[in-house]
This record gives structure tokens, sequence and C-alpha cells, in this order.
């Protein structure tokens, strides 16, 4: 009997046979040795159908036929696929294939693109079938993951969620979709002047419109205030430092109606006048001094930062390259096949313990990276990495399925060949994976309280005494963000000789103009983290801990959600600097749902759904719990969507978006149509 191993792509199918020396013939579809096949899906090879499969005469939208909810659920292999489909449902079903080895992504939806292929093409339970979850395309992991693989039905639970969450989007994607397209797109297409308009929502994706339209909206109310701040020059050592005023406990001014927080005024003349009365009664002859009234000196240690996981990654990427989320899966998901990093697809930032105990050999193999060998090469030499176990890099807690993106330190000879960009993408995960070996960076901070008046300044000092990790994550292109202290060396040596009950010269006071700011736009990057981190768009302090752990999406989805945005010209990203804004057609429909199924909109309701899905994968809760929920909400929305009469009452929040924007030539030119037409009746 032969063991058939089943891979998600053609390419990780063939890491699989070199990984188990199968060197007989490649065949259409296949590589088959003589006592093993491997063979591989293309993606998805089977989808879920669409209603009119049920009933034909469901292809025709009508308000009668929603919601619709099947007792049982129709799949279908999908256009293009069908010839490999059938080669491995024949491979799958072959007598002399015994134990079948299920190789897909070790995620929800790599389980989920096996379970369907396995169900269409009616392979036997009699068959013996096992699980490989691997973290990386290297020979040793997949070795591992082939001999330590569990019977397939450990994973029923992790299917059953993968099962649930694709009904979900089905079940809102086809009846919000449709609902809402029925009662609303006349008035949508109408207004932008468009020849037909299909209002396109779903589970994650109307949720991450409404935070788009919610912070843009947030940006328009803003108004802008000024403020003032009394800012002393301090004279010292050739120099002179800032010392802020700020109106603590025993000040004139403590919870003063005057002041903008603590350290300002609303009114330029009551700074100045306060600076008038500190100044009161010195002179050239006789300057003003300040008393200094307290010395603090701490130092700091700032910790090398926690692993990459996926939305980190993209963050990052969006922020240093200006790539889209979408771009940085598709590198990750390269550099992952050619063996040079973990499993990209993770939220997890640690590692486990299993793995630390072999990290030395990821090291090794950095040694032959010119721009960090030297790096890796004093990480073995010191043993640094013999104690990470026990830091807060590895915690087997914080792990679900895969632990955090790291290099393996193999692949290496794929490097020349990688695209510029991509090479900067490998670059700061190793960086970030080295300095975890490496010790915090130290600073020597001073923290000096003045007394004027009995009114205070505060000054501070920050000089780095010891780099620590940060030379490591030093990388070779680009600007970085500069920790370097404020003053100079001679400045701040100064200032730690400064004792308490000193008297310090001022040079002058001066008022400094500040101005509020709006919250910024989300990029690409930051979108994907608010994401991610859900729960804290979230006020309910219950429902906040309840979902914590649960974003919006998944590390898998989240990019392409976003890009879905895009296409449907719901959203607009900034190719050159991934800023993302609504677009008038997004402000609509954003609209639309607010006045219809505003639950839609909210991270509570998204985040919610995602938790009860970990819930089933747990085993937590049943599918069928799961389903009865999902379907009572869809069928109470539908009900109340279905009973609602407010398209004109939309017009005035249409004017009030539309406002913001320069009309199109083609919604002008229907609207000059519209006039005309009036002027001649």
């Amino acid at each position: 009997m032969k063991n058939l191993y089943i891979a998600e792509k053609p390419s990780v199918a063939r890491e699989f046979a070199k990984a188990l020396k199968i060197s007989g013939g490649s065949k259409d579809g296949y590589i088959e040795s003589n006592d093993s096949v491997v063979t591989w899906c293309v993606g998805h090879l089977v989808t879920m159908s669409y209603p009119e499969v049920y009933d034909p005469a469901l292809k025709k939208w009508s308000l009668d036929t929603l919601p619709f909810m099947p007792a049982e659920y129709k799949y279908e292999v999908l256009d293009g696929v069908a010839k490999q489909f059938n080669i491995v449902k024949g491979l799958l079903n072959r007598e002399d294939v015994g134990c079948i080895y299920v190789c897909t992504d070790s995620g929800r939806e790599g389980e989920y693109i096996y379970r369907l292929v396995d169900r269409m093409a009616e392979v036997p339970d009699t068959k013996q079938k096992k699980r490989v979850w691997i973290d990386s395309q290297t020979e040793e992991e997949i070795l591992r993951g082939i001999k330590e693989a569990k019977d397939l039905s450990e994973y029923d639970n992790l299917c059953a969620s993968a099962y649930l969450r694709a009904k979900e989007d089905y079940l809102m994607g086809i009846n919000f979709s449709r609902l809402l397209s029925l009662k609303y797109s006349y008035a949508v297409k109408n207004y932008l002047g468009k020849d037909k308009c299909v209002i396109s929502v779903g589970r994650v994706m109307t949720c991450v419109l409404g935070m788009i339209v919610r912070r843009e909206r947030e940006i328009r109310q803003f108004v802008k205030s000024s403020f003032y701040r009394v800012v002393a020059n301090v004279s010292l050592a050739d120099g002179t430092f800032e010392a802020e005023w700020k109106s603590v406990e025993g000040s004139r001014y403590f919870n003063s109606p005057l002041l903008y927080k603590e350290n300002g005024f609303n009114k330029e003349e009551d700074a100045k006048a306060l600076i008038d009365m500190l100044l009161e009664g010195s002179s050239e002859d006789n300057p003003c001094k300040l008393l200094i009234e307290k010395v603090e000196k701490k130092k700091e240690n700032k910790n090398p930062p926690l692993l990459y996981n996926l939305a980190e990654l993209q963050n990052d990427c969006s922020r240093l390259f200006k790539i889209s989320p979408d771009q940085t899966l598709q590198i990750v998901q390269e550099l992952y096949e050619k063996k040079m990093v973990t499993y990209p697809r993770t939220d997890a930032r640690v590692l486990s313990t299993a793995v630390s105990k072999e990290i030395y050999k990821n090291i090794s193999g950095l040694r032959n990276i010119p721009a960090v060998k030297d790096y890796a090469q004093g990480i073995l030499d010191s043993g640094s990495y013999k104690g990470i176990a026990k830091t807060r890099y590895v915690n087997d807690k914080q792990i679900t399925d895969h632990y955090a993106i790291i290099p393996t330190g193999q692949g290496l000879n794929a490097y020349g060949s990688l695209h510029d960009t991509s090479k900067k993408v490998y670059e700061i995960i190793v960086r970030r994976f080295l300095s975890i070996f490496y010790p915090a960076a130290v600073y020597n901070k001073l923290a000096l309280t003045l007394n004027c008046k009995d009114e205070r300044l505060f000054a501070n000092f920050k000089v780095l005494s010891d780099p620590g990790y940060l030379p490591v994550t030093s990388y070779s292109f680009g600007k970085q963000k500069d920790d370097e202290e404020k003053y100079s060396k001679e400045m701040v040596e100064a200032a730690m000789q400064l004792k308490k009950g000193m008297n310090l010269t001022l040079d002058k006071f001066e008022v400094k103009e500040g101005e509020t700011s709006p919250p910024k736009r989300y990029s690409s990057g930051t979108l994907i983290l608010a994401m991610e981190n859900a729960g804290q768009l979230i006020e309910d302090e219950e429902l906040r801990a309840q979902i914590k752990g649960s974003g919006i999406g998944t590390s898998a989805t989240r990019a392409e959600i976003i890009k879905k945005l895009v296409g449907n010209k719901y959203l607009d990203l900034n190719k050159k600097t991934q800023i993302i804004t609504p677009t008038l057609m997004g402000e609509m429909i954003h609209d639309v749902v607010a006045f219809s199924i505003k639950s839609l909109l909210n991270p509570e309701l998204t985040a919610s759904w995602e938790k009860g899905l970990s819930y089933v994968a747990e085993g937590s809760i049943t599918e069928a719990e799961y389903m009865k929920k999902l379907e009572d909400y869809i069928q109470k929305r539908t009900d109340a969507v279905r009973g609602l009469n407010n398209q004109y009452q939309l017009r005035t929040y249409f004017d009030y978006a539309a406002q913001f924007y320069k009309p199109s030539k083609k919604t002008t030119s229907k609207s000059t149509k519209k006039s005309k037409k009036k002027e001649n009746e």
C-alpha cells in the first residue's frame, strides 16, 4: 500500500517530494514512486454553490425569497480546476493508497481546503487519514511533521469552525447584499449617476468600512484650537536647555479654568501674565534664578521588541517600504515557500518551548548573510541563545496554531534571486529575530524640577549609555527612528552634575504656541493592527475582555479584505503613502448600512462572531449552537429591513457626504440632464 501526500500548492508538493526522496517520475498532476504519491490542490478546488443551484428561480433577486438559509449546503468544483480535482479525486480513492497525509497549510483555511476536496471526492472513512502540521518548509520540519502526524479526526473542531466561517460569510454576504441592493441600490445609483449598483456587504469588510468612514468624519468634525505653553531657556555648559512650566499642586493656576491641560493656557495673554509675574523684580544686574528643587536620576532599560506576527510585519512594511498588506503577505509567502522563513499567517509574537531548544540551528544559518553574519556569530560565541526559553520571547500559552515569523537559517541559495523589496522584508525579519538574543539598550535619564516663585518647571535629559540590541536592528537601508538624545553630550554631562539646592540662571522665558491635532487617517499597516486589536475599539469593558485575542478577520484574510474594499471602490488606497480614505460611494454604503443593519458596522459584532468560531475550534460550543445564533440574527435583520421606508431620509446624508468630494463628470452630466428636463417641463 502507498502513502498519498496532498499539499495546497504544486511548489509545496515538490518540497515534500524532495524531503521524502521521491525520485519517481512526475505525472500529470502528481509525482509517484514505488511507495509514495505526492499531489496537490491549486488553492481552493471546491466552493459553495450559489442559490440558483438550489433553485433556478433564486437567480432573480427578490425580497420574497430572503433570507436564503438552506438546510443542507451544496458545494461544487470550481471552474478551471476540474482537471486537477479529478486527478486528486482519483488518487484519494485509489485502492493501493493506504494512508492519506493531509499537508495543506497548517491553519483553518488549509483545513477547509482539504476537507472540501475529501467531501466532494467521497473518500471513504475506512481510509487512514493523518494531518501534517508544520511551521516551515525545511526538509527537517517536513519530516518531523510527517513523523508526528496525528489522526485527521483530532482536527474536527478546527474543521467545524472553518465550515462555519464560510457559511457565515456566505449567508451574510448573499442575504444582506441582496437585501440592501433591492432596498437601496436605486437611490445610490441615481445619486451617483451610475447605470447599476450592487451594494456589497460582508461580516468583516463592512465593519472595516465603518472604521474608515468614522475616522474620516472625526477628522472633518475636528475643530482646531491653539494653546500656549511657557518655556524657560536655562543657561548651562555653553548652551541652554528647556524647562517647561506645569500647573502642579501648589501652583497659583492649579485646576484653573484658564488652562489647556496642565502645561498650557487657552489664551496667550494669560501665558504672558505668568511670565511677567515670574520676572517681576529681576533685571540685568539681578537676573531671575531658578532653584533646583528635585533631581531624579535613573537607568531605563529598553528591551528588544517581541518577534513579528503577520500584522506587525504588515504594519512595518507599510511604514518602511510603502507596500500594501497584500504585497507583504505575497512576499513573506514567497520567502516561506523558498524555506527562508517560518509560516507567515500567524498571530503569535513568541516562540514555542520546543523550537527554542533547537534555535541555534536558525542562528547558525544566518552567518551566511553578510549584513548580519557578525551578530549571528556573536550570539553563538556568547551562548546567549541558551537561556532564551526563560524569557518573554518564549511562551507556549500565547501560541494557538503557529509561533512567530522567524528566519529558518535555510534556503539562502535563493537570497540572491530575491527582488530588492523582498530582501528588505527578509532583512527586517532576520534583524528582529537576532535582536532578542542581545541585552536591553540602557539609557541614563535625569529629571529636574525647578522652582521660581513657587511655580514649577520641569526638564528631562536622556543619554544612551549601552546600545545593547540597537545596532542589530539598524537595517542597511532607509531612515530609521532616531533614538538619540536632543542635547549635546557636553550639555548632558553638565546636567548630570547638578545637585538639589543649586541655582540656575535664566536666559529667557518664552511663550510657545501649539495646536491641537485631529486623529490620524489609517494607513494600510495601522488598519491591519486596528483590525487585529479590535477589542481596543470597544467601550464595553466586559465585552472587550470577552473578545481579547480575537480581532476583526484573521491574519490570513485581513489583507484580502482591504484589497476587496479598494476593488469595490468603497475605499481609496494611496500607493505612495499607503494612506486609506473612503470614497463617496463608500460613505453612501456606510450610511445605507447605518440606517438598516447598523450592527454590521460595529467591531463588537464582528469580533464576537470571530470569538464564537474560536469557541467551536476549542470544542466549547457546538456547530448547532453557533448556526442557530447566526440564522436568528439574519432572520431578525432581514425582517426589520423589509419593513423600512427610509430611502428619502438617506438623501440628506448623501448630500452631506458629497460636499467633501469633487463631482464626477458622469454624475454632473446626469444631474444637468435632470435639471434641464425639469426646466422644459
